[in-house]
């Protein structure tokens, strides 16, 4: 059997993983994807944690963008 099949089988766990995403953090992403981008959060919250993550992380790199600017 495979290693990882093996390890369940036994009982036996690494550390690790998310085990559950907060949802505070949750609403705060679907809320900041939303209001950027103006997808709807059903839309949003059914996305895969990473591409999730991806897109808010991309707005804030446009954000740092417009805000350096106006800055200049």
């Amino acid at each position: 059997m495979p290693r990882v099949r093996g390890h369940l089988r036994e009982g036996v766990r690494e550390p690790g993983g998310i085990v559950r995403y907060p949802l505070d953090r949750l609403h705060q992403e679907v809320a900041y994807i939303a209001y950027h981008f103006h997808w709807p959060p059903d839309d949003i919250m059914e996305m895969p944690h990473k591409q999730r993550h991806a897109w808010a992380k991309e707005i804030g790199v446009i954000n740092q963008r417009i805000n350096k600017s106006f800055d200049s």
